[in-house]
């Protein structure tokens, strides 16, 4: 399981932080108003589960930030979040910092197992996935799921910094869009 260096305890927790298989995931979407970016918003996150046909489940299931009929996910997990946000407002530049450095840490603490694995394990023990060497080889190769936070409007993981600032640059009126996910 990834976890981040400091595990959320509470609701209002930093909401890039991992807590009981749930995390902050956020969806990068062109939109004119508001309404508009979390209806697509919603569709990202429902390709990430499955619910769309033709994607395959990343995720068990999402709740956005607009759902009050939870009791175990989204606001009452992790306190009050924008349901959506232009990129470029206050909000929207926090949760778009939060997204990378999660993903940004994730990556670097999965490198990093990798490295130490790689420096002292054989091969036969990599091969059995001692010390989970081999999961931490699949995870800094991910490209959507628990290590990965941002994802554009398509449902592709934004996995390194030049992806991220096309995405940035590609769109006139970019939103984003938070969900509570359970893996």
């Amino acid at each position: 399981m990834p976890a981040q260096q400091e595990r959320a305890t509470t609701p209002g927790a930093s909401a890039f932080e991992v807590f009981e298989m749930h995390m902050v995931i956020y969806a990068l979407v062109e939109a004119s108003t508001h309404d508009d970016a979390l209806a697509t918003g919603k569709r990202v996150f429902d390709r990430l589960v499955g619910a769309d046909p033709h994607a395959g489940a990343v995720f068990d299931y999402h709740v956005t930030f607009d759902e009050e009929d939870t009791s175990v996910a989204g606001k009452a997990r992790w306190g009050d979040l924008p349901t959506a946000a232009p990129v470029d407002s206050d909000d929207g530049q926090d949760m778009l910092e939060r997204g990378w450095e999660a993903t940004k840490e994730e990556f670097e603490r999965n490198l990093d197992r990798v490295k130490e694995a790689l420096d002292e394990l054989s091969d036969e023990e990599i091969m059995r996935d001692e010390d989970l060497a081999r999961h931490a080889f699949h995870q800094v190769g991910a490209y959507d799921g628990p290590t990965i936070f941002l994802y554009n409007e398509y449902a592709n993981g934004i996995r390194h910094r030049e992806q991220l600032d096309r995405v940035l640059e590609e769109s006139e009126e970019l939103w984003i869009v938070p969900a509570d996910v359970h893996f």
